[in-house]
């Protein structure tokens, strides 16, 4: 496992209804700063996005915020990171988040937030990466998404060892343990349906 200097951090562009979303993502930032993390997100200042950019750049860290050229007219990106990326379409951030990082966790969010979190764990099965994925499933937001990982499995569609592929936690301080002990993806997961 090489070190993580940068993590990706997929999360909602709002805050959502329970309290421990907003905890969550702020301790990560804080824990990130602490840790000199370089904190690489979808550039929003707003949501859950701007709550954990806000926390890393408090701490001294540095926010790296990646927003599509759409999102950037319609103001809702934070001009007070480290540096914004603006790129042409929501495909082309999702790559430069991608390549810019050393590992993703995945907070709570909408369909935006799903999609990242699908295409990040489907590349690694698909093994064009072997980078960690954490689900940090604050109020066990995220419980669904392992019962739906585990229904493609009792269903026939994946292998059993596409749960490996990501990892999910409680809570912000244990993320940073769960990066480290992240399993290589089993070649299985893409063999055993090809």
């Amino acid at each position: 496992m090489t070190e993580i200097t940068s993590l990706c951090v997929f999360c909602g562009s709002k805050t959502g209804q329970d309290p421990a979303h907003e905890l969550a993502a702020r301790r990560l930032g804080e824990i990130m700063a602490e840790r000199n993390v370089k904190l690489i997100f979808g550039g929003g200042r707003i949501g859950l996005m701007g709550v954990v950019a806000g926390a890393v750049l408090d701490g001294g860290g540095e926010a790296i915020g990646v927003i599509p050229e759409f999102l950037k007219d319609l103001e809702v990106g934070d001009d007070s990171v480290t540096e914004q990326i603006v790129t042409g379409s929501m495909h082309e951030r999702k790559n430069k988040m991608f390549e810019l990082s050393d590992g993703f966790v995945v907070l709570p969010g909408g369909l935006g937030t799903l999609d990242e979190a699908l295409e990040i764990v489907t590349w690694k099965q698909l093994r064009l990466h072997s980078k960690p994925i954490v689900v940090l499933n604050s109020g066990g937001y995220w419980s669904v998404f392992a019962d739906l990982v585990r229904r493609t499995i009792d269903g026939g569609f994946a292998h059993p060892a596409v749960e490996e592929l990501f990892t999910m936690v409680d809570g912000p301080d244990d993320v940073f343990k769960a990066l480290a002990e992240a399993p290589e993806p089993n070649e299985e997961v893409l063999t055993s349906h090809l």
